[in-house]
């Protein structure tokens, strides 16, 4: 793994903020100005087959990305927009994070039920606990 982002500019001088549809990029963002990050830097990842068929279309996915990324610019309008294509999400997120020199990972978890977790090999779980960055994982909020 990579060397730890040098974070001595402050935890967050340069956030790197992994999202995947418009609902979940607009309350990751609101919960996410809550702590006045300095720069900002939006991921959507568009998990590709790497030799199976996608989940979904590139065009399709890349929409969706386009519409999280214009949620994210509604509260932070100079945010920096990634995508990356990869069937590893995590592993995606943490090459972005290097390519950016993100100072940390922010994110709001996407909850689910056990089975959920056990199916998608728990995401969240591989993104705490391998990262070489610091975390932040978001309150998730009820509405």
């Amino acid at each position: 793994m990579d060397q730890s982002a040098d974070t001595s500019d402050g935890l967050l001088s340069r956030v790197l903020v992994p999202v995947a549809t418009e609902q979940d990029a607009r309350k990751t963002a609101a919960q996410l100005a809550t702590y006045d990050p300095e720069h900002v830097t939006v991921l959507h990842v568009v998990e590709k087959g790497e030799g199976v068929p996608d989940k979904t279309p590139v065009e399709h996915s890349e929409a969706v990305a386009q519409e999280a990324f214009d949620a994210v610019h509604e509260v932070f309008p100079d945010a920096e927009t990634a995508t990356a294509y990869k069937r590893d999400v995590v592993e995606a997120i943490f090459e972005t994070a290097k390519e950016v020199d993100a100072s940390a990972i922010a994110y709001r978890s996407r909850g689910g039920n056990r089975l959920v977790h056990f199916l998608s090999g728990d995401l969240s779980l591989k993104l705490v606990t391998k990262s070489t960055r610091p975390v932040i994982a978001l309150p998730r909020l009820e509405e």
